[in-house]
């Protein structure tokens, strides 16, 4: 016992001296010190072990949104974070999610085939057979029963049928059969839609995720030939949530659309399906040989179609209301209790669920854990800190936008930060948000200790980074960078309606890159699978736990909050040589392209076995004034200088800073636009959305951005203008802080 206290006291020494050199951002040198006490204890608090078996116990059965199980897992969190000493509550919502209730595949010619449709349960993993499970579908694809011929669109992206267009093959009135990857799937059958298609399948070649890339399970971590990947094709790029109640929260007495209304849903069949059930339709393929980048690793010569091959399609849903269970818990804020660190993960899975999203969610559950140790002791949060663990994630982020959308304004109001994680996996820390939090996650990840390597997840990161550069120009500006990026945020995980809907200052953290493997909303994801692919033990959840409990713990009692929009700036002045560089580039190649087809090269370079066309002759890229953005950046760039200024003498004063925290949380809601992005009103974020063709894909600027990818320059014009007067309304509004 003597030999332990001294150990600490010699630990809190050498905390202290290093606090009183270089103290947090947004602390004194004495409240540096104490915060990094703080977080050691804290620390201590955190179990890979009990992280584990928790995990074992939360993926013992099915718990997808709407099932017994998934009430069952929202119970035990909730319980947890009561035993824990948070105030917490389940907060129900009714929503729309449909399950099958009929899914019938086949081929009638030029041979008879029936689909399995079904996963092959696995004797080495008891969880691969249990009742309960989803049957393999895509949530949100319309009932249908359409027969019509077959071909294959590669990934299925707008580029890919640009090629079958050159090719002379139209899909229009035909079922098209896609590959998984390269993008969301949701994308796919969006696309084949807008061409004239009537029904759509997914499958995973195994040259993505099967025996090209490894051994596949149980012997490897890779997709057998029976495994599906389920999912959504909501079309959330135009807004997440229950598809029946746009803006406003799905509570019993929420007026809802009615279901033709609701424009998310998908307006053709769509089915994924296994490799084994693919193969058979698509040997029997005829037509051009698919491009060499558009082959995957079946044992047979890939086609475009169409030809004989007649497939068959008929989907029936259960379009039902079923509740969603949130689970929010809060411990009170000392100081200042209208002031809200947020924190959030889903606990719904496809079916067991233990990645994806339970490695993140017990992860929380152990940060929460630690919280609970720290309040025995004495400690109480300056700042009330609020975890959410959300249903319904899967489907289309419900749980979360339900929330958001039932409490905007209160969230505009108190929240402070909302802190996302998801799954993970063992490797490499990554994170992404908004870009004024970069110096400040930054600083986080240089107090967490990577356990494979003995240096800061930070260091390892960049580590990482510099061994995969492709050049020496980028390894020096790896090396010469003074603050890690962190990246901009699309979709595809609950962070989305805090920031791009609320602007609410978001920050999402994660760890993976040597967890690989094709368990993604499979049978597979098991307790049994993670535990020998994903993170053995758990060791790079308790790591996320750390790293996420040391962020919400600095924002919870930081004097003057560590926001820096001096790098937002930087992003911003980036994102902008971007869209003057894509607009030069397009003007070039438009040019270039249109002087070749005058020269009829084309034509002679034309090979008539692949029936490729000339490319159509495309209007010039106009000159673009982006003289507004400019102007507006050259003022975000003073007064952020200033308000950091101001900020870097506040935390020495002994004044209160509430007025100066509570301008400098809400300073993103600037970025909103009151008209949202065109088309798609609900995405309010002028700075990050997801991209209309790119599903979790973030498009920065993405009103200017994709109007230029869309030709429109009218639009381009209107969306410099929309853009350019955020970011000068950002700017006065820093301004005023800065006084």
């Amino acid at each position: 016992m003597k030999k332990l206290f001294a150990f600490s006291l010699i630990a809190f020494g050498a905390t202290y001296a290093n606090a009183q050199d270089n103290p947090l951002m947004g602390f004194t040198s004495n409240s540096s010190a104490k915060q990094l006490q703080t977080e050691q204890q804290f620390d201590q608090s955190i179990s890979s072990e009990r992280i584990s078996a928790t995990l074992k116990d939360l993926s013992a059965y099915p718990h997808h949104l709407g099932s017994p199980g998934g009430k069952v897992v929202a119970e035990k969190i909730l319980k947890k974070f009561k035993s824990y000493g948070f105030d917490a509550h389940l907060q129900p919502y009714k929503v729309l999610f449909p399950t099958p209730k009929t899914r019938l595949l086949e081929m009638t010619a030029p041979t008879r085939f029936i689909a399995g449709l079904k996963e092959n349960p696995l004797v080495e993993d008891p969880t691969t057979d249990q009742n309960g499970q989803l049957p393999t579908y895509n949530a949100w694809s319309a009932d249908g029963d359409v027969t019509g011929q077959l071909v294959f669109v590669n990934y299925g992206l707008p580029d890919d049928y640009d090629m079958l267009a050159s090719m002379g093959i139209d899909v229009k009135g035909k079922i098209v059969i896609a590959k998984y990857g390269k993008s969301w799937r949701g994308i796919k059958p969006k696309v084949a839609y807008e061409h004239g298609a009537i029904g759509c399948i997914i499958y995973s070649d195994p040259k993505d995720d099967g025996y090209f890339a490894g051994d596949v399970y149980p012997k490897g971590a890779f997709k057998n030939e029976t495994g599906v990947q389920r999912g959504s094709v909501m079309d959330m790029v135009i807004y997440p949530g229950d598809p029946l109640t746009p803006n406003i929260g799905s509570t019993d007495k929420a007026k809802r659309l009615d279901r033709k209304e609701a424009v998310t849903i998908l307006k053709i069949p769509v089915l994924p399906i296994s490799y084994k059930d693919a193969q058979p339709l698509l040997t029997a393929l005829e037509g051009p040989v698919a491009p060499a980048e558009w082959r995957g690793a079946l044992p047979f010569t890939y086609h475009v179609g169409p030809g004989k091959a007649v497939v068959h399609l008929k989907l029936e849903f259960n379009w039902d209301l079923v509740t969603a269970y949130d689970v929010i818990a809060k411990i009170k804020g000392s100081t200042y209790p209208d002031e809200w660190v947020m924190r959030g993960n889903h606990h719904d899975g496809w079916v067991n669920g233990a990645d994806d999203p339970l490695s993140g969610q017990t992860a929380m559950l152990d940060e929460a854990k630690a919280i609970g140790d720290l309040l025995k002791t004495g400690w109480k949060p300056k700042r009330s800190i609020v975890y959410c663990a959300w249903d319904g994630e899967e489907p289309g982020l419900l749980g979360s936008t339900e929330y958001v959308e039932d409490h905007d304004k209160e969230l505009q109001q108190k929240a402070v930060v909302y802190i996302n994680s998801d799954d993970i996996s063992r490797g490499f820390y990554h994170a992404g948000g908004s870009h004024a939090l970069e110096n400040f996650i930054g600083e986080v990840s240089k107090s967490v200790i990577d356990p494979e390597t003995k240096v800061t997840v930070g260091e390892r990161s960049k580590a990482h980074d510099l061994a995969n550069a492709s050049s020496v120009k980028a390894r020096k500006e790896i090396l010469d960078r003074k603050v890690e990026p962190i990246d901009a945020l699309g979709s595809g995980s609950d962070f989305s309606s805090f920031l791009q809907h609320l602007g609410v200052p978001t920050l999402d953290i994660g760890y993976g890159g040597e967890g690989t493997g094709g368990e993604y909303h499979s049978i597979i994801d098991s307790y049994t699978d993670y535990n020998r692919f994903k993170d053995p033990g758990s060791v790079y959840s308790a790591v996320l736990a750390k790293t996420v409990g040391h962020a919400v713990l600095r924002m919870a009692d930081a004097d003057v909050l560590p926001f820096d929009f001096r790098n937002l700036y930087t992003t911003l002045d980036g994102y902008c040589k971007e869209l003057v560089e894509l607009a030069n580039n397009m003007r070039e190649s438009t040019a270039m392209q249109n002087q070749l087809l005058k020269t009829n090269i084309y034509r002679l370079a034309a090979d008539p076995t692949k029936h490729m066309d000339a490319p159509l002759a495309k209007s010039e890229v106009p000159a673009i004034d982006f003289s507004p953005l400019t102007s507006a950046l050259d003022a975000l760039k003073a007064s952020a200088g200033k308000l950091a200024n101001k900020v870097a003498a506040a935390p020495a004063s002994d004044t209160d800073h509430k007025l100066l925290n509570e301008i400098v949380y809400k300073a993103e809601q600037q970025l909103l636009s009151p008209a949202g992005l065109p088309r798609r009103p609900w995405y309010r974020h002028t700075i990050y959305a997801p991209g209309f063709y790119t599903g979790y894909g973030v498009k920065t600027m993405p009103g200017i951005r994709e109007a230029i990818e869309q030709r429109n320059w009218d639009e381009v014009k209107q969306q410099i203008a929309a853009v350019s007067a955020r970011i000068a309304a950002l700017a006065q509004y820093l301004d005023k802080a800065a006084m």
